[in-house]
């Protein structure tokens, strides 16, 4: 049997005339050069820098519409490049912090092998193969007894 569909409330669409947007906003594949979305920041190996938005991308549905402004979630913060930052890279220390946390949370306590990726260990508190009792595949964890070298981009 079916399960009912739930009565929710329709979600309230605010209409903001163009005029009264605080920030300038520019139709869909418009955008003047020196303004890119945060994606294009990162692509670029920059940061905002601190600095907020300095205009809206509106999205593709909204240039039907062209007197109101876009409240969409699809809409895109547009940043400035010249107000950009190079990215921080981390320290050593910072990314052997890293890399212990991520072995804590790869690391099985029981059998002690050291997986590729992180083990459920809130909810099971080892790895599958202890809590179901079989021999994993080889390419699941890291074979070496030895402690693993670390490859630290700093």
């Amino acid at each position: 049997m079916p399960r009912p569909r739930k009565k929710g409330r329709r979600r309230e669409v605010r209409k903001v005339p163009r005029s009264d947007v605080t920030l300038e906003e520019f139709d869909w594949r418009s955008c003047p050069e020196g303004l890119v979305t945060r994606r294009q920041l990162r692509e670029r190996g920059l940061s905002p820098g601190g600095h907020g938005p300095v205009a809206v991308l509106r999205c593709k549905g909204c240039s039907y519409r062209p007197d109101q402004s876009c409240n969409h979630p699809t809409r895109a913060w547009l940043y400035d490049v010249s107000l950009a930052r190079p990215k921080r890279t981390p320290t050593l220390a910072q990314e052997w912090a890293l890399d212990r946390a991520m072995a804590a949370r790869s690391t099985c306590p029981e059998c002690g092998r050291r997986y590729y990726f992180c083990l459920p260990l809130r909810t099971q508190g080892r790895c599958d193969p202890c809590a179901r009792g079989y021999e994993p595949s080889p390419d699941t964890y890291f074979t070496s007894t030895a402690p693993v070298t670390h490859r630290l981009a700093a």
